[in-house]
């Protein structure tokens, strides 16, 4: 179960995936997050997606 329920996770959603990351861009673990399997692995593609696109460094 997760200790932080997050909604329906778009890669458009910048400010809440800049929460999941350092100042450098790297993507916060599990461990710090308090996410489970299933939405840290939704909430990884989401800013590699955005990493693309350059919405998010």
């Amino acid at each position: 179960m997760c200790e932080n329920r997050i909604g329906a996770l778009d890669f458009r959603d910048v400010e809440l995936l800049r929460r999941y990351q350092t100042e450098k861009g790297r993507i916060l673990p599990r461990r710090i997050t308090g996410n489970c399997y299933k939405h840290q692995k939704m909430l990884t593609q989401a800013i590699k997606r955005a990493r693309v696109l350059a919405m998010v460094m």
